[in-house]
């Protein structure tokens, strides 16, 4: 698979390899759990999600948790963690780079991101914007880092790999979305702890 970005190499290879490697638990998961369903509480009608940059799919396996009838599907860069993630059992994931134009066009009813916007290349940041909103039927989600102005942040020692910014706002300027809800998870949750990171809902 060709790259555009340093990024993308950065998840593709073995750094990617390590982030499986710490991101596993029953304590994710229940935190991931408790995420979705405030998240899909503020929906209606869901049936079909669609994320984009699943890693080895927790996000999935908590969204099955909840209602093993959604219908899930992903993309994942690194090709390790895409088949992890597809030998779960609860989603169809294909391995490719979410900058690159998805096929399809509203045919998920909830597309979202969960700590992956964070990691884009800013000057590429409008494609997975553009693909997050073409493939969906009526929701979006994005679940990120926060700063109301754009920064970068020093990343486990690497530059240029975490990037902070109001992706929420930028999404609702582009295509013209409305918020529906939004939340703040904070590590000190007694319950649910999760990074401090904010979810924001939008709708087309």
């Amino acid at each position: 698979m060709a790259y555009k970005t340093e990024q993308e190499q950065f998840w593709a290879g073995d750094f990617g390899m390590e982030y499986q490697q710490r991101n596993v638990g029953e304590g994710l998961l229940s935190s991931n759990v408790a995420l979705f369903t405030r998240v899909l509480a503020a929906t209606r009608g869901v049936k079909s999600v669609l994320e984009l940059g699943c890693n080895i799919g927790n996000n999935l396996i908590a969204l099955n948790r909840i209602n093993k009838d959604l219908r899930l599907s992903a993309y994942e860069i690194n090709e390790a963690a895409a088949a992890k993630a597809q030998a779960l059992g609860v989603a169809n994931v294909v391995c490719d780079t979410v900058l690159n134009p998805l096929p399809g066009e509203g045919t998920h009813d909830l597309t979202f991101t969960k700590g992956v916007l964070i990691h884009i290349n800013p000057d590429e940041l409008t494609k997975v914007y553009d693909n997050l909103v073409r493939q969906s039927k009526r929701y979006v989600m994005v679940s990120e880092y926060y700063n109301p102005t754009p920064v970068t942040v020093n990343y486990r020692g690497n530059n240029d790999r975490l990037f902070k910014r109001d992706f929420a706002g930028e999404l609702m300027d582009r295509h013209g979305l409305r918020l529906v809800d939004y939340g703040f998870m904070y590590h000190r949750d007694a319950n649910f702890p999760m990074d401090d990171a904010n979810w924001f809902l939008l709708e087309k």
